[in-house]
């Protein structure tokens, strides 16, 4: 017998997601979304009242499942899903997966005996979204600035995964590439990929050299002392996750262009994000055996 799996709310990448668990066999039901968005999606629509939540062995919910706690985050429904309402219909034998949930939402659904599992959280998912992060942040590079990436000197603070892609990638193109990092074996690696290195507490000091600099770091390191010394004209980009690592007012003040990029897997490359997760999906429910 075929799983049955309802899709409940999300943006673009939920919607390939979808269309990628029925290329593996599952029976596919979304619900959440308005119709305007469903056109080229050739799956069954449910009014979340016509929902019959005991044929679904899997719920997927979207990333994030909720931006206030309240209601599930539902960015193409004109309509609002209360977290109670989904916490009331779900039961203990289904497989639900969702994205980034919070401490208090894990509590929630052990409250209720449901297991949820965490599609975000994984490793695989953080590493390969790390491609359209990087493709997407040189892509607004392009856009923003008068030259070209070939040739200009461009800072990576944080030599995570989306710094490390980010890095070979404008180094690929023909950028001067510098890359920060703590670790004493991070700026080894830095240096073995033919790449300039610079401690992270020490970017004030070489900020006015850089034509664009790009932070991956979730901690204030771009600060007031940072900004105050780089060129005025000068592109900051922002990967960070909240709450972000550039002091975006201190920024303003000082009148330098400075972008929050956030979610650009979704932004960029909704298809590839979404074939991405169900990807994860699929190894979730390999390590669970269902």
């Amino acid at each position: 017998m075929r799983k049955k799996t309802l899709v409940l709310g999300g943006d673009l990448r939920q919607l390939n997601m979808a269309q990628a668990l029925g290329k593996e066999g599952f029976l596919i039901d979304l619900s959440g979304f308005d119709t305007q968005y469903l056109e080229s999606i050739a799956l069954p629509y449910r009014n979340m009242e016509d929902v019959c939540w005991r044929e679904y062995e899997m719920i997927v919910l979207p990333l994030p499942v909720s931006r206030d706690e309240k209601v599930l985050n539902t960015p193409l429904f004109h309509g609002c899903i209360p977290l109670e309402q989904v916490f009331d219909k779900l039961s203990s034998d289904q497989v639900v997966v969702g994205g980034l949930f919070s401490r208090q939402l894990k509590q929630r659904f052990s409250s209720v005996g449901v297991k949820a599992w965490d599609y975000f959280d994984r490793e695989e998912l953080a590493i390969r979204n790390a491609v359209p992060t990087a493709e997407g942040a040189i892509a607004i590079a392009m856009d923003e600035t008068p030259f070209t990436i070939h040739g200009s000197n461009c800072l990576v603070a944080g030599n995570g995964r989306i710094g490390r892609v980010l890095a070979k990638m404008l180094y690929g193109i023909g950028a001067q590439v510098t890359v920060s990092a703590r670790k004493y074996e991070d700026l080894a690696w830095i240096e073995t990929n033919s790449y300039h290195s610079l401690r992270t507490n020490e970017i004030a000091e070489s900020a006015e050299q850089f034509d664009i600099i790009f932070n991956t770091i979730p901690h204030p390191v771009i600060n007031g002392e940072v900004l105050r010394r780089v060129k005025k004209d000068c592109l900051i980009i922002d990967l960070a996750s909240k709450p972000g690592g550039v002091d975006f007012e201190c920024a303003k003040t000082l009148g330098l262009n400075t972008i929050w990029a956030l979610s650009l897997p979704g932004v960029v490359a909704p298809r590839t994000a979404g074939i991405i997760i169900k990807d994860t999906i699929m190894n979730i429910r390999n390590e669970l055996g269902v």
